[in-house]
């Protein structure tokens, strides 16, 4: 009987193992024959998620200021010591919610401009990339007219950014960056002729997303005698490790990427943080938490609270879930800032620029213990800035709903 039962499951696991080669090799030929055709070809069959796209800021990283005078937020109206050009001298503006940069167009390519806006302070800031910073900087010359955004930035700026020709398909995070290219599905709408992430296994899942959430550089480069900053080649759906290799990681170096505990020390380092926690380790993806077909919330975050979006999984019933009250967990009061998951949890440690910093995405309590021996800023004393670490220590040696070895060590 037994026998029989292990034969009948081995012929059930080989006739699984031959459907799936199957369906990958269909994938793959329909993946070579399919062509990019634009996110506008995806509208007629996908209003709702195509309007939502179309009003996040995935859809307006950069625009033409001629032809969306509205994005530009910095202010051109008068002259700035920090600022050498003018509006007339821009072809693209970059980013809306932190800062926003400005590329100037000099042959097929752009090139940074010298100077970008604080959107929250409201003020002009030098921009350029100095010596001992991002690792391409030595590849590249001394000047942002050496730099094209080409190898730097474009392939994360657009749809099937072209390394020989320079052109794309289209500017922006597109629907075909995340599903991938869409001719096939437009002729003959299927879902075998169509990427859709969120039935991918976890890794090729969240590569997705950490394609371009990510420090590091392809595994081939330089590539036709430059120095890419983006995964050149890789189309989502594939393995992401097959085309780029994460920032190396080392224990106990504070430097330009990392603090000391392996935490990102600067933006665009989500995906480096992410691959660190538990949450990935248990198959988490990054769109369990972010709506990206929704300008509606924060972040474009799922659910309206982020402790609505955290409590919705860490249940009493979840041996990682809360227990009791979130008051009592975090010792402050319910609706403050301090009783906020992210708060704790994510701290705002990575700067995006001078003075403005982004949530670390790890999801480790960073103790004053370890504000002390390595110099990371820790949750308490960023919010308590009035305050010291040996104060914050001693605070959280009293609590007793947590473990003393999470917080007071």
């Amino acid at each position: 009987m037994t026998a029989r039962l292990h034969a009948r499951l081995y012929g059930r696991m080989l006739a699984c193992a031959i459907a799936c080669a199957m369906l990958a090799t269909m994938v793959c030929a329909q993946e070579k024959a399919a062509r990019y055709v634009g996110s506008e070809k995806c509208r007629s069959c996908h209003e709702a998620a195509y309007t939502g796209w179309k009003q996040t800021r995935m859809a307006r990283v950069v625009l033409d200021p001629k032809q969306h005078p509205e994005a530009v937020l910095g202010d051109f109206s008068k002259a700035d010591p920090a600022r050498s050009f003018d509006l007339k001298d821009v072809a693209f503006v970059y980013g809306s919610r932190w800062k926003q940069r400005y590329f100037a167009k000099r042959g097929n390519d752009y090139f940074p401009l010298p100077a970008q806006w604080d959107i929250e302070k409201k003020r002009w800031l030098p921009y350029h990339v100095e010596a001992g910073t991002d690792w391409w900087v030595p590849h590249y010359g001394p000047t942002n007219f050496d730099r094209p955004t080409g190898p730097t930035c474009d392939g994360c700026h657009s749809v099937n950014y072209n390394v020989e020709t320079h052109e794309v398909t289209e500017w922006n995070v597109g629907c075909e960056k995340c599903h991938g290219p869409g001719s096939s599905h437009v002729e003959k709408p299927a879902k075998a002729n169509i990427v859709n992430p969120a039935r991918l296994d976890f890794v090729r899942g969240n590569d997705t997303c950490i394609q371009c959430h990510s420090q590091g550089q392809p595994l081939t480069n330089p590539i036709a005698g430059k120095y890419y900053d983006w995964p050149v080649g890789f189309v989502v759906g594939q393995r992401l490790a097959d085309y780029w290799q994460l920032e190396e990681l080392k224990p106990g170096v504070t430097n330009f990427y990392q603090f000391a505990d392996e935490t990102a020390h600067k933006n665009r380092m989500q995906g480096n943080d992410f691959v660190q926690s538990t949450m990935y380790h248990r198959e988490v993806r990054c769109f369990d938490c972010h709506q990206v077909h929704s300008n509606k919330n924060v972040a474009n975050l799922a659910k309206p609270d982020s402790n609505q979006l955290c409590l919705g999984c860490h249940t009493a019933d979840n041996p990682a879930g809360l227990k009791g009250t979130v008051t009592e967990h975090t010792h402050h009061a319910e609706g403050s800032t301090g009783a906020k998951c992210v708060s704790c949890h994510m701290p705002r440690v990575e700067q995006t620029i001078k003075d403005n910093f982004v949530r670390a995405h790890t999801f480790r309590f960073i103790s004053p213990v370890e504000t002390e021996q390595s110099g990371i800023p820790n949750p308490c004393t960023s919010c308590h800035a009035d305050k010291t670490t040996a104060w914050a220590r001693e605070e959280l040696r009293k609590w007793k709903t947590v473990s003393p070895w999470r917080v007071g060590q």
